[in-house]
């Protein structure tokens, strides 16, 4: 029988369509099939070489493993499981061509900026507090990069990086603070300038013109957003922007890294295709941690744990300190507020932030709670300390 158009072999379908012979249609059904499993096996081959490519770009520390494990014995337990709590160090490292730039390589680096983030144990809350590099701590004794060991001694907190590196800044923060560190991550320049720069730039409003050739760094006033070179120059900025101080410096951080998680946790990234992978390439290729977070799998763990913490709840404070009283130029802890501040931390216990431009009423910790009914106790207070969120993190 033939079809319409008189094909040997072709019968016609009900509803007046031609059919193929049974043979022919096989052939076609199993190249219909094999299109479709080199279609699977190009995308999952695709799939694994991104996994390969991006696992691949971290930097594993492992000698800052080995060398905390030597002094495991005197490092502070870990109180409440499920917890982390991570140490970023932002290195101001000038080796390399592109870190280069920002002064000559003189064969050390220190820690340009250090933030202890503690992630809650139920994911509901994250805080970021920032470590002042001109903090005096006690240092311990720490492995020099040619194998020699420095003395125990009383310090510039920065000096610890330039000393020891990653193991000996955690050491000094665990002495400073008797919270356990997880894990930790190093940022030089480059890696920095490659995430801002991977989500499409930050924004930032600025009441008034910078202009600061140190940092390399001229901004009108107003909202805008920066892209990595004006980023990095505006979070490192200390001579037009604060007259030299770190602390304002370190507040002009925290507010610029809350617009960063804000960009982040926006649809226009995390949804994004075009956005995500530049993100993940920058962030893997840009760090170096510690072998807990060295793989792809862990570091996508530890973010999709935070993921959903609102916006409001991701908070920003730098450690309560004053000038040092033997020496103006650097700091020393206020106590008893940092005390209680490492221990809510070490607890996992909330705080609250409050900006420093708010009429907050006096801290509750100064205040006497009301007693509860019928035990003659009072509820546990929640400390109130100065900083910032990241949902507040906005230009108005």
């Amino acid at each position: 029988m033939t079809d319409r158009a008189g094909t040997p072999g072709w019968t016609v379908a009900p509803g007046g369509f031609p059919k193929p012979p049974r043979r022919r249609r096989r052939r076609l059904l199993r190249w219909l099939g094999l299109v479709m499993v080199l279609v699977v096996l190009a995308g999952a081959g695709t799939g694994w070489w991104t996994y390969r490519t991006l696992d691949g770009n971290i930097t594993e520390d492992s000698s800052a493993a080995a060398e905390l494990e030597r002094y495991e014995r005197e490092r502070p337990n870990r109180f409440v499981g499920g917890s982390r709590n991570i140490l970023l160090i932002g290195s101001d490292s000038r080796s390399g061509t592109d870190n280069a730039r920002y002064g000559q390589d003189g064969g050390t680096q220190r820690s340009d900026t250090t933030i202890l983030l503690h992630v809650a144990a139920d994911r509901n809350s994250a805080t970021a507090v920032s470590i002042p590099r001109d903090l005096m701590a006690q240092i311990p004794s720490c492995l020099r990069p040619d194998g020699s060991r420095t003395g125990d001694r009383f310090a510039q907190f920065n000096w610890a990086y330039e000393w020891g590196g990653a193991a000996c800044t955690i050491r000094t923060v665990e002495k400073l603070t008797g919270i356990r560190i997880d894990h930790h991550m190093v940022v030089d320049f480059r890696g920095f300038k490659k995430m801002v720069d991977a989500v499409g730039g930050v924004e930032i409003c600025l009441k008034k013109p910078v202009s600061d050739t140190e940092a390399k760094l001229t901004l009108p006033a107003g909202r805008q957003i920066l892209h990595g070179e004006q980023a990095l120059g505006f979070v490192r900025a200390r001579y037009s922007l604060g007259g030299g101080s770190d602390t304002e410096r370190m507040e002009r951080q925290q507010q610029f890294l809350g617009s960063l998680v804000k960009k982040v946790q926006s649809n226009g990234v995390l949804l994004n295709p075009g956005r995500l992978y530049p993100l993940l390439d920058a962030a893997t290729s840009s760090i170096t941690t510690d072998p807990g977070l060295a793989s792809l799998r862990d570091l996508y763990e530890l973010v999709r744990g935070m993921r959903d913490i609102p916006t409001d709840k991701v908070q920003f404070l730098t450690v309560p300190r004053k000038p040092y009283a033997v020496d103006p130029n650097r700091d020393e802890l206020v106590q008893p507020d940092a005390a209680r501040l490492f221990g809510q931390l070490r607890m996992d216990r909330p705080l609250t932030i409050a900006s420093p431009d708010s009429s907050a009423p006096p801290r509750p910790q100064d205040r006497k709670p009301a007693a509860t009914p019928g035990t003659g106790a009072g509820p546990t207070p929640v400390p109130t300390f100065t900083g910032t969120t990241a949902g507040a993190a906005s230009c108005r």
